[in-house]
């Protein structure tokens, strides 16, 4: 299928998933939306995308404010990468293993089983 994107104001558009277009189009204008939505309905006609894309419109009519940025800045496959990174490493994914309290002893805390025979 060939796609024209050259009127388009993501130029990465069809490979946007709904969750990042919801963010990237914060920054678009009414005439802009109305070109996506055209090329949508064009296109693929994805239901959750005409959803966002007019909801968006509709919140621009009420008044809300356009949000500043570059929506063509998104470099696809950045997603989650952040300036810190996670501090979480394999040592430290997972807490060491301990039993639940039995029944009946709500207040009493759960101890590690040692090897156990039979």
């Amino acid at each position: 299928m060939t796609t024209d994107h050259g009127g388009l104001p993501l130029p990465d558009y069809d490979r946007l998933s709904v969750g990042t277009l919801e963010h990237r189009i914060r920054t678009l204008s009414v005439p802009e939306l109305d070109r996506l939505l055209h090329y949508e309905h064009q296109h693929a006609d994805r239901a959750m995308v005409v959803q966002v894309l007019t909801a968006r419109k509709r919140q621009l009519d009420a008044g809300a404010p356009l949000s500043s940025g570059n929506p063509a800045a998104f470099k696809p496959g950045t997603a989650g990468q952040g300036r810190g990174g996670s501090p979480v490493s394999p040592a430290t994914a997972s807490p060491e293993p301990a039993n639940p309290p039995t029944h009946g002893a709500p207040d009493q805390r759960g101890e590690p089983k040692g090897d156990r025979t039979g």
